[in-house]
């Protein structure tokens, strides 16, 4: 299983503006055959059997404020005795099966004043109460961290076959020593022949790790940030995709901009700062520029679902072991307004979510609701999860 949260700052052009539904971009409507997704999801067509829409979700302790927003998404709660994000209680359960314990990604840095400086809860993923994980932005890096070495360098099969037949070596000769030693000699190189076994073990898991990278066809390693935002997202997107498909890490936590940023879309024909954009002032003209932007990085998503679900596992797909969610802290952008949340879930869940439909949840429902019932169907067992009062039937 494969978990991911997927996070939009600005919110989204909902049912919620002067104009009403008429004006509605994000909510889908109808179930099933009937299931019809809107503007801004619109390319998760030939995906939309995995997708779960989800109204009338709430986060009490989402404030509108730039600064304080993002922290509080994957918790429910703000920071104290108990805190917790939830992708860090899945890499709890999950990351001691993988290389990388868990990956906390941007598309641009998020030390930014009107993020909050990289402060406490200007990031999606937190330790503890006092500990935020830096959101790494730098292609690069990212890159080594997933497929590096350690060293600085990408993993090499044949230095680790070299090693490999080192180690077979020194068990042979070992071994042969075995036969005139007497017991209290031969108990302690038993032992040392365990830990030689031990480090076999690590070296042959490397390899094969080498082997899969090597398969995998992986792409050069990136020089650092990319100029073209365009290219740097759908970038990290790619190594995600292909840190899942390699079993590198199982839990993703990816803001694809940051709170408050000034960032332009000149590639798809917005020229102003996604910020002061997300300020439309009720102006038609600019919830349609702002749509473009939240329709865009939409498609950089369903791109990357996509290539999950082109994945052959077992008797399905990486995305029908998958499940990720996609967001906001925020709701109305205009008036930093934070109910109702837009909410998606995409991915199978190894067969315990049923998409193809939007569920009117009973109003409000506490964001919480759903981490408790994500860790469920994850096999991780809680009673409560930040402000929760129970689970979502899904």
């Amino acid at each position: 299983m494969r978990a991911g949260f997927f996070y939009l700052p600005h919110g989204m052009i909902m049912n919620n503006t002067p104009m009403g539904a008429a004006m509605d971009r994000w909510t889908p409507t109808g179930s099933g055959a009937d299931f019809k997704l809107n503007t801004i999801t619109k390319s998760l067509e030939p995906y939309k059997k995995y997708v779960t829409s989800l109204g009338n979700i709430k986060n009490d302790a989402a404030q509108g404020v730039h600064t304080a927003n993002a922290g509080t998404w994957l918790s429910g709660m703000r920071p104290g005795p108990g805190f917790e994000t939830l992708d860090q209680v899945i890499a709890d359960q999950f990351g001691q099966m993988t290389p990388v314990r868990s990956l906390e990604i941007a598309s641009e840095s998020t030390v930014q004043q009107r993020s909050g400086n990289g402060g406490l809860l200007s990031v999606l993923s937190l330790r503890d109460q006092t500990t935020p994980l830096q959101m790494e932005y730098n292609p690069r890096k990212i890159y080594l961290k997933l497929f590096g070495d350690g060293s600085g360098g990408a993993l090499n099969l044949q230095s680790e076959r070299e090693n490999e037949s080192l180690l077979d070596l020194i068990n042979d000769q070992t071994r042969a020593l075995q036969r005139g030693l007497d017991p209290s000699d031969r108990a302690i190189l038993d032992s040392h022949l365990t830990a030689v076994h031990e480090v076999e073990q690590r070296v042959e898991k490397r390899a094969a790790d080498a082997q899969a990278l090597s398969d995998a066809q992986l792409p050069p390693l990136p020089k650092g940030v990319l100029d073209a935002f365009d290219e740097q997202v759908k970038l990290l997107f790619d190594l995600i995709a292909i840190a899942y498909r390699m079993d590198r890490t199982r839990v993703v936590a990816f803001m694809m901009a940051a709170e408050g940023t000034n960032r332009t879309y000149n590639h798809i024909g917005v020229p102003e700062s996604f910020h002061p954009l997300s300020h439309h002032a009720n102006d038609p003209a600019r919830i349609e520029q702002l749509v473009k932007i939240q329709t865009w990085h939409m498609e950089c998503f369903a791109e990357f679902i996509g290539k999950l679900a082109a994945v052959r596992e077992g008797e399905g797909t990486l995305l029908d072991n998958a499940i990720f969610l996609y967001g906001s802290n925020m709701s109305n952008s205009n008036t930093h307004n934070t109910y109702p949340l837009p909410t998606l879930l995409v991915g199978g869940a190894g067969g315990k979510l049923k998409g193809g439909r939007h569920l009117e949840l009973p109003s409000p429902t506490p964001i919480a609701n759903l981490h408790l019932t994500l860790l469920g169907m994850l096999g991780i067992e809680r009673k409560t999860f930040g402000d929760s009062t129970g689970t979502i039937a899904l």
